[in-house]
């Protein structure tokens, strides 16, 4: 062994001695398992070596113990390398945010707001995205999130109240000399079936009418008819039916004149006299088209008679009304109505400014499957091309495609024509007005400062509603301090006793519970039809033994989503002139879930009646079966205990052991049960027949008296049927 090989032992010997009282002066400060390898300043000899956060080289002897204060300081270091620091999203709230609001400022869906609530005191089947929250629930829902709350500064809501208007409204009227005729446009009105949409097949020789579902119109149809002398006229085809009162509104709100259909045998109905106030209320002449004139019992004298108690005075009669003959089936005298409507035109003198900016009103809109939105509209100024951007209610357009009523591509759209346009974003509703606007960026800022005041409004008319309840709250809990002042300590202490218990609001919550209800889906093809059932479910009066609850209305045909809904909701989907696929009828068979099509109005209603009526219970309703007279009473031993036998007639019909009986006495009902035997003679016997006699016993304590009345009854259960009359 060398020298410097000996020294090379020596010095790590003298450095493991270190290390060992090192060692035991560590041991009580840091754990084993925290121990980790030091690269070069461990002893190579030790089995165990030191944490470098406790122990570091030092100049004289290699290693040191760090103080408390450069212990923390290293610990806090290396503890932000190993776990940095995460930093949660913030979410702006406000006190008030309805479920819809709240999912978009936490960039989520509303889905997961419902989850959120899900374990709460919030009854999430009955919440909708337009349902208020309140503040403690809305930070519930960001905490429970993972996220961190921030309330919105009043200053900041101050600077939005302020918000720049930046809505679109119609041009100034325009110069008279830029003025030029266009066609007039003519509103088919009337009572149902007296042959308004006939007329119009006569008048563009097509086939409309065969193809209306039972018969009758069910949307509002707009063609343009060009006449045999050259003139142009565009007709609206508006329902009769009672349901179609609001499309009847609409279509002479955008009408020039109004040709009211009145059939010669039927004369004045009740839709009849609507569309007359329809007329006068929009201020638009008539011209009145006496129907069916070839009918036997046509009378069109009579008619014009019967329009003078509504202020409409004939030609014939000294007025200023224009009445035509005709028969709309047979095309007879059609070419006089036309000439009627052409005259009446010219008068008017009807005109419009065909350049600028478009100016429409939507007359309906549906959603197609290949096309998307889609709405039909009547131009009233302005030349309609493709590339146009429209606005409509909160929804724009960029005009991709244009069609007639025929379904034949158009280049331009004039003033008083129809027109469906294909464009929309989104399905705006029918009878709003449509305007263009310069550029799509124009359109955005229009919608949405159209989309902030309905928020505004929204809210506006919550908080009323939030206001008015806190008055009725704080006007009940004013009353109830008076009252306590009025009582005795006593009542006052049995009365706080019964409000702290938690079973004083069962009572009711069972009643509201127990009542029965009906859930439902409405979806239409086109947003009149929808807007027909809305109004017709308005009728449906709220205090009904059954609840109605309407929980989505849509347009188009049946989804995957109202598959889905309905069956949360245990509903029924009830679809009009809309169409389910064989995918969705799979699924809606394994969901169980109903749905129920229609093409008319009136049945689908019948559909919801008759479903309304199935949620009542039953009534059971006694059907009698027999009639006997009490002949005499006596006394049968049974063991130790004697039994009153009634000696009887039957009078009527027939008795049954089996059924139920009720004895009456002076025309009072003093028993009803069940017989203990009947017999005949000294038989035991089942029926008793009209004419015979038998002696019978009851399973109560009764005590005949001759002249007694024996019924034989059963009990029937009959289906309720609701109460609600829609009007037609």
């Amino acid at each position: 062994m060398n020298v410097r090989t000996m020294r090379t032992l020596e010095n790590l010997a003298r450095l493991h001695r270190a290390c060992r009282q090192l060692h035991s002066l560590a041991y009580g400060k840091v754990h084993r398992t925290q121990w980790k390898p030091v690269l070069s300043s461990a002893c190579p000899m030790c089995p165990i070596q030191l944490h470098p956060l406790f122990w570091q080289p030092d100049a004289r002897s290699q290693f040191r113990l760090l103080s408390t204060t450069e212990r923390k300081k290293s610990s806090k270091e290396k503890l932000k390398l190993i776990k940095p620091k995460v930093k949660k999203q913030e979410v702006v709230i406000r006190p008030r945010m309805t479920v819809e609001e709240l999912a978009k400022a936490m960039h989520k869906d509303i889905d997961h707001v419902y989850e959120a609530l899900l374990n709460t005191s919030i009854d999430v089947n009955s919440l909708e995205p337009d349902t208020v929250l309140d503040s403690m629930w809305i930070k519930d829902v960001v905490k429970k999130s993972g996220m961190k709350f921030v309330t919105a500064k009043l200053k900041e809501e101050e600077e939005v109240v302020v918000k720049e208007n930046k809505d679109v409204v119609k041009r100034p009227p325009a110069d008279p000399a830029l003025l030029t005729l266009r066609p007039p446009v003519v509103t088919i009105l009337g009572h149902v079936d007296h042959g308004k949409t006939t007329l119009l097949d006569s008048l563009r020789k097509t086939q409309v009418a065969a193809m209306e579902a039972g018969g009758i119109t069910q949307h509002i149809g707009a063609f343009l008819v060009h006449l045999p002398s050259g003139e142009k006229i565009t007709f609206l085809d508006t329902p009769g039916h009672a349901a179609f009162s609001a499309m009847r509104a609409r279509g002479t709100n955008v009408t020039d004149i109004v040709v009211l259909v009145i059939a010669a045998e039927d004369g004045i109905q009740q839709q009849t006299v609507e569309s007359i106030q329809h007329a006068k209320n929009a201020n638009v002449p008539i011209v009145v088209a006496i129907n069916k004139c070839d009918k036997p019992k046509a009378d069109p004298e009579q008619v014009k008679k019967e329009l003078l108690a509504h202020d409409i005075v004939c030609e014939e009669y000294g007025g200023e009304v224009q009445a035509v003959c005709i028969s709309g089936l047979k095309g007879d005298n059609l070419d006089a109505l036309a000439e009627a409507i052409v005259a009446l035109a010219e008068v008017l003198e009807i005109k419009a400014d065909y350049t600028g900016l478009v100016e429409g009103t939507i007359i309906e809109s549906c959603t197609d499957k290949g096309k998307g939105p889609v709405t039909t509209a009547i131009i009233q100024r302005g030349t309609l091309k493709k590339g146009c951007i429209l606005v409509a209610e909160t929804s724009w357009a960029k005009v991709r495609l244009m069609f007639d009523e025929n379904g034949k591509p158009m280049e331009a759209a004039t003033p008083g024509m129809p027109v469906q346009i294909v464009g929309w974003k989104k399905i705006p509703s029918a009878g709003k007005e449509i305007l263009e606007v310069e550029s799509e960026q124009r359109a955005r800022e229009v919608v949405e400062w159209r989309t902030y005041t309905e928020e505004q409004e929204k809210a506006k008319k919550e908080l009323e509603v939030i206001e008015l309840k806190r008055k009725e709250q704080k006007d009940i809990y004013n009353k109830d301090r008076e009252d306590l002042f009025n009582m005795t300590w006593k009542q006052k202490r049995n009365i706080l006793r019964s409000r702290n218990n938690p079973m004083l609001n069962r009572p009711k919550e069972q009643a509201d519970s127990s009542k029965n209800r009906l859930s439902i889906i409405i979806k239409g093809d086109v947003d009149g039809s929808v807007e027909a059932i809305l109004n017709i479910l308005d009728t449906y009066d709220a205090d009904e033994e059954c609840e109605l609850n309407v929980i989505h209305c849509g347009i188009g045909d049946i989804s995957e989503n109202d598959i889905n809904l309905a069956e949360t909701f245990e509903g029924i989907i009830y679809g009009f002139n809309v169409n389910a696929n064989k995918s969705i009828q799979k699924l809606a068979s394994v969901k169980k879930v109903k749905m129920k099509m229609n093409k008319i109005i009136y049945r689908l209603i019948e559909d919801l009646k008759e479903d309304l009526s199935d949620t009542l219970p039953t009534t059971l309703e006694e059907r009698v079966l027999g009639h006997a007279s009490v002949l005499a009473t006596f006394d049968v031993t049974l063991g130790k205990s004697k039994v009153p036998v009634a000696g009887c007639r039957v009078l009527k019909g027939y008795l049954n052991r089996n059924m139920k009986f009720k004895l009456i006495r002076n025309g009072k009902v003093i028993w009803s049960g069940s017989l203990t035997s009947l017999k005949h003679h000294k038989d035991d016997v089942l029926e008793i027949k009209m004419g015979m006699e038998c002696g019978l016993s009851v399973d109560g304590d009764i005590k005949f008296e001759v002249g007694d009345e024996i019924v034989c009854f059963t009990g029937e259960k009959i289906k309720q049927k609701i109460s609600w009359d829609p009007g037609f």
